[in-house]
């Protein structure tokens, strides 16, 4: 599988443009980090979006562990529209990890150059909020 195959997975690119995902693809890097190295710590004001494409990572808040995570899962996405510290620690696992990752910049710019990208995220975005007012957990 490619990595534009892997963006396209991704819920909030999933109706982007392959020219847009070709443009996150030229824009982001490819980092590896070290065994027990954090990929990104929780309340810092660091943002970006990372995809993982080998090895595994394991997610905290507030130090209590919430999920391990693999190939294929991703973080840090809404950090590209809103720049908010980040909610959890995330560390490599024993393996360490390989993330692609997207900084916000790269995103913004390629929202401003693709005017269609914000309808398309908008769409996304209204979804997820339908979805959590219509769970049982909403209080709605």
């Amino acid at each position: 599988m490619s990595l534009h195959d892997d963006l396209k997975k991704v819920d909030l690119f999933r109706a982007l443009s392959d020219s847009v995902i070709d443009g996150l693809i030229q824009g982001g890097t490819t980092l590896r980090t070290q065994p027990g190295g954090a990929v990104v710590v929780q309340g810092s004001t660091d943002a970006g979006f990372h995809l993982i494409l080998d090895g595994s990572a394991q997610v905290r808040v507030n130090d209590i562990p919430r999920a391990t995570i693999g190939p294929g899962d991703y973080f840090g996405e809404m950090s590209l529209i809103d720049a908010a510290p980040r909610s959890a620690t995330v560390s490599a696992g024993p393996e360490g990890v390989k993330t692609f990752a997207i900084s916000p910049l790269t995103f913004a710019q390629l929202m401003d150059a693709n005017p269609q990208m914000v309808r398309d995220l908008v769409g996304v975005l209204t979804a997820r909020i339908r979805a959590i007012e219509s769970s049982p957990a909403s209080g709605w």
